[in-house]
C-alpha cells in the first residue's frame, strides 16, 4: 500500500504534464494554420473574418513576436467600412489601432486625420443649421464633445448658442414693453444663422416699432417742438453716423442723445432722448 501511495502523485504529474504538453500543441498548430486562414480570409473578400483571425493570431503570439501586417491591413479594410456605414466612432477606434501598429503608414496617419476633420465639418454644418444635440452628437468620438477645461469645439459651440439664445429673448421681452432700441441692439448681436432666421418676425416688428416712434417724433416737430425734447432729425442723423461707424444701434442711440445734450428716459412705454 504504501508503494502505491508513492506512485500515485507520479501518475497525477504526469497526466498533467500531457495534458499542458498537448494544449500547448494544439495551440501551437492552430497559429501555425491561423496565417493561412487569414490569408484565405482576405482573398475572399470575408472581412470580418479576416479581423477575427489577426486578432487570435496576435492573441498567439506570446513569444514577443510583431503584429502580422495581414492584421493592419483587415483592420484598415474594416474600418472603411464602418465608415461608409456611418459607425465613427468603431471605425476611428479601429483605424487608430492602424495608426498605433508597427505596420502604420503616413496615409493611415492621414486617414484618420481626414476622418477626424470630417466630422468636426459635419458637426459645424449640424450647429449653423440649428441642430446643437446633433452637432454635439459628431463631436463625441473625436473627444470634441466636452472637455475638464471647457476648451472643446463642443463647448464652444454650447457658448455660441446661449448667448444667441439669450440674446433672442432679451430682445423679445425687450419687444413686449416696447423698448425699441435695446431690443434692436439685442438682436443684432446674434451672430448665429439658425437664430437668425428664428428672429426674422421679432426684428420686423421692432424695427417697426422704431420707425413708429421716429415718426411720432416728427409729427410734434411739426407742430412746434415739445419743451425739452431733442430734435428727431438731429438724433437720427447722429444715431446713423455712429452705426455707420461700426457703432451698435443702442450704444449709438445714447451716444447721440448724449452728444445733443439730453438724457435716455422711458416716456411712457418707449424710449426717447430729452433734454
Amino acid at each position: 500500500m504504501a508503494l502505491r501511495r508513492h506512485r500515485l502523485p507520479r501518475f497525477w504529474l504526469g497526466l498533467t504534464l500531457g495534458l499542458v504538453v498537448c494544449g500547448v500543441s494544439a495551440t501551437y498548430l492552430w497559429e501555425r494554420q491561423l496565417p493561412d486562414r487569414l490569408r484565405q480570409a482576405a482573398r475572399a473578400g470575408d472581412v470580418d473574418a479576416c479581423l477575427r483571425f489577426s486578432e487570435q493570431l496576435a492573441a498567439l503570439r506570446w513569444l514577443g513576436g510583431e503584429v502580422p501586417a495581414e492584421q493592419a491591413r483587415c483592420r484598415r479594410l474594416k474600418a472603411g467600412q464602418l465608415w461608409q456605414a456611418q459607425q465613427w466612432e468603431r471605425a476611428l477606434q479601429l483605424q487608430l489601432q492602424v495608426v498605433n501598429s508597427t505596420a502604420s503608414t503616413i496615409n493611415d496617419r492621414l486617414l484618420l486625420q481626414s476622418w477626424e476633420d470630417e466630422l468636426q465639418q459635419r458637426a459645424l454644418r449640424r450647429f449653423h443649421q440649428g441642430d446643437l444635440n446633433g452637432a454635439l452628437a459628431l463631436l463625441e468620438p473625436i473627444g470634441e464633445n466636452h472637455k475638464q477645461g471647457g476648451n472643446s469645439l463642443g463647448d464652444n459651440l454650447r457658448e455660441v448658442w446661449n448667448s444667441n439664445r439669450y440674446q433672442q429673448e432679451r430682445a423679445s421681452k425687450l419687444a413686449e414693453q416696447q423698448r425699441w432700441w435695446e431690443a434692436i441692439d439685442a438682436l443684432n448681436r446674434i451672430d448665429h444663422p439658425w437664430w437668425k432666421q428664428q428672429s426674422v418676425s421679432l426684428r420686423r416688428r421692432v424695427e417697426e416699432g422704431i420707425n413708429r416712434l421716429t415718426k411720432d417724433h416728427r409729427d410734434h416737430d411739426s407742430h412746434g417742438s415739445l419743451p425739452h425734447t431733442v430734435s428727431p432729425e438731429q438724433l437720427d442723423a447722429q444715431v446713423r453716423r455712429r452705426i455707420d461707424q461700426g457703432i451698435d444701434e443702442w450704444t449709438a442711440f445714447q451716444q447721440a442723445c448724449k452728444a445733443l445734450g439730453g438724457q435716455i428716459v422711458e416716456a411712457g412705454p418707449e424710449t426717447a432722448c430729452r433734454r
